[in-house]
Parts: C-alpha cells; structure tokens; sequence
C-alpha cells in the first residue's frame, strides 16, 4: 500500500521573510493608510503570526515610519525622474505638479495627511516625514537650480519656488481626499507653474 503526502513547504530564508512582512505592510498601508497597520494587520495580511511580525519588526512606530518612506519615497523617485524626462524647466516642474496632482495619487496622500497627524506623537515617523519632505525640497531645487544654469529663469524667481510649489501641492492633495478640489486639477498646476515661475 503506497501513501502520497504532500511535501511542507519549505521555510522561508530570514531576509525573505522580512520582505514578505514588509511588503505586506506597503500593501495595506496603500488601501487604508497608516492608520490600517497594527501588529495583528500586517500579520494578517502576511500571513504570518503577530509574534513572527514583532520579531522582525520590534517597534511599530519605527515599522509605520519605514513603511512611510519606502511608500513616499518611491513615489518621489518614479514622479522626478519622469518630471525630468521633459523638455525645458517649465515643461519638468509643469509635468511633476500635474502628476501629483492628477488624483491617481490619493492613496500615497493619505499615508502623507496621517504621517503628519501621526507624527504628533510617534517622534520617529515625524523624523522620517521631516527626512521625505527634505528629499522633495532638495530634488525640486535641483530641478530649478538646473534651469537656472541654462538661463531658462532667474535665480531670484527659483528662490523659494520648490517651497511654494509643494506648499500648492500638499494642499490642495489633502483637499482632494475629502472632494474639495477643482475638477481640474491639471488646469491649477499650469496656473501654479505659472505663478511660481513667473
């Protein structure tokens, strides 16, 4: 009499593990937030036991903050290196504002509206969304120091333009969460280009 079993499968290596974890986390915190990971969440949607989730991850501020940024930071990338495949610096900094504004973005501003609640009392997130806000600052200046070196706007109309811009962004972002926003946001990043860039 012969019996078939069906092999375990095998255990999973540590670093993958961890990145399974991770990734589970990126996933859930995409749909609902931040505010959607607890230990027991992460843990479900891993499929992993919340004691397996603490012991890769033994703080959950410290895990909700590096979930932040791999979320923020990877849109950043994807949005400036996209934004500096344009032409001229109107057409760059006009093409990064209409993405993020174009409203397919609202997923990744909720994680940005509850890292900033959030932070009020998780002072490692609020470490790391200062880090993210810093990074948006600094490749936005780069992107105008650029055009700034080939003459295309003056040095004085690109001092404190990257401040304004994100200030226009975030805002009305965290606006379009709750439907009040205009329903044509590409318009009010042209005119927000615009303005800034004189």
């Amino acid at each position: 009499m012969s019996t078939s079993s069906t092999p375990r499968p095998k255990r999973m290596p540590p670093e993958q593990r961890e990145k399974a974890i991770l990734d589970a986390a990126v996933a859930l915190a995409r749909q609902g937030g931040i505010a959607a990971l607890t230990v027991r969440t992460v843990a479900a949607a891993a499929g992993v036991t919340p004691a397996l989730v603490t012991h890769y991850r033994p703080s959950m501020d410290a895990f909700v903050a590096e979930v932040f940024g791999t979320i923020v930071g990877a849109e950043r990338e994807e949005v400036v290196a996209d934004g500096r495949a344009a032409a001229n610096l109107r057409a760059r900094i006009t093409r990064i504002v209409e993405t993020l504004l174009d409203g397919d973005r609202d997923d990744v501003t909720l994680v940005w509206v509850q890292a900033w609640a959030a932070g009020a009392r998780n002072d490692v997130l609020a470490a790391r969304v200062r880090i993210e806000m810093d990074r948006w600052q600094q490749d936005l200046e780069a992107v105008l120091a650029e055009g700034v070196a080939a003459g295309e706007i003056a040095a004085a109309q690109a001092e404190g333009a990257a401040w304004l811009l994100l200030a226009t962004v975030d805002g009305m972002s965290a606006h379009s969460l709750v439907k009040w926003a205009p329903e044509d946001r590409g318009a009010l990043a042209r005119r927000t280009v615009s303005a800034v860039l004189g």
